[in-house]
């Protein structure tokens, strides 16, 4: 199984609401992300994905959510839902899942740093 993976980041604010702590109150990240596709076959120039497709994608994902007030979103404010780094991950997979071409791989996993040594991955099983 080969596994590509390509970082890219985005800077954005949120705070967590509800949440009986510091991280209620606005504040912001330098928001580090990793994806990661899988595969079992490599094609005819021994790559399983072309890096710059990747890279193309995760930039245009993530120019909705760089510089903005994560809460202020509708996947995150209509719905009530908190922009933490498991929900960030989950959300960047699902619309990369759904941008990315991927005939024999599939997106393995999204990991989302809010600093070098705090992060939350996403995975579907």
């Amino acid at each position: 199984m080969f596994q590509v993976c390509v970082q890219a980041h985005f800077d954005a604010a949120h705070f967590i609401r509800n949440y009986d702590g510091n991280c209620a109150k606005l504040h912001g990240h330098r928001w580090n992300v990793i994806v990661c596709i899988e595969g079992r076959q490599l094609d005819h120039l021994g790559m399983l994905i072309d890096f710059s497709e990747v890279k193309q994608s995760i930039r245009k994902n993530l120019k909705l959510l760089d510089h903005s007030l994560l809460n202020d979103l509708p996947s995150f404010d209509l719905k009530g839902v908190n922009p933490t780094a498991e929900n960030l991950a989950q959300f960047i997979f699902m619309e990369l899942k759904r941008d990315l071409v991927l005939a024999e791989k599939r997106l393995a996993w999204v990991q989302v740093n809010e600093s070098p040594d705090a992060w939350a991955i996403f995975k579907e099983d």
